[in-house]
């Protein structure tokens, strides 16, 4: 079993954000994450766990991915965002990522725990100092191109 730690964090929404992610497998573990200079806390929890999705190197994999975010967690686990794809996304936001999602969650057997934020859970504190480290790195910030697209740069 593969686990996958994810968090996400913005200093406004929208505003600069980050994710990071931490993968564990037995002995093996990696850190992950980046920076954007305009986009919202949901895509970048979003984000996080597609990211940590598509850096698992073999298909067929049972994945446990751990988040704070209701938002991704309640989406998957109580399967609206299925009832969103039939609707076309209509009316939601972040199109764009959910079907990134989509495309990685199909290639894995993935069940998602809830984790409470900021209680002391080391992968996820990690995974929060991670994302906010990703985007004060103003220097080195990417652009979420859909969202800036969507929303404007200012």
């Amino acid at each position: 079993m593969i686990e996958i730690f994810t968090d996400g964090a913005s200093s406004g929404n929208p505003g600069p954000g980050g994710y990071g992610v931490v993968l564990r497998a037995g002995m093996h573990y990696k850190e992950l994450s980046a920076g954007f200079r305009r986009t919202t806390n949901n895509r970048m929890e979003l984000l996080a766990v597609i990211v940590g999705l598509e850096a698992l190197k073999k298909p067929g994999q049972e994945v446990l991915i751990w988040s704070d975010s209701k938002y991704v967690v309640d989406a998957v686990e109580k399967k609206w965002v299925f009832g969103w794809l039939n609707k076309g996304f209509e009316g939601k936001k972040n199109k764009d990522l959910w079907l990134r999602f989509l495309n990685v969650y199909k290639l894995h057997k993935v069940a998602f725990r809830w984790i409470k934020g900021h209680a002391g859970h080391p992968e996820n504190e990690r995974c929060d100092r991670l994302a906010v480290a990703a985007y004060q790195r103003n220097d080195s910030l990417s652009i979420d191109s859909v969202f800036e697209a969507e929303n404007g740069k200012a």
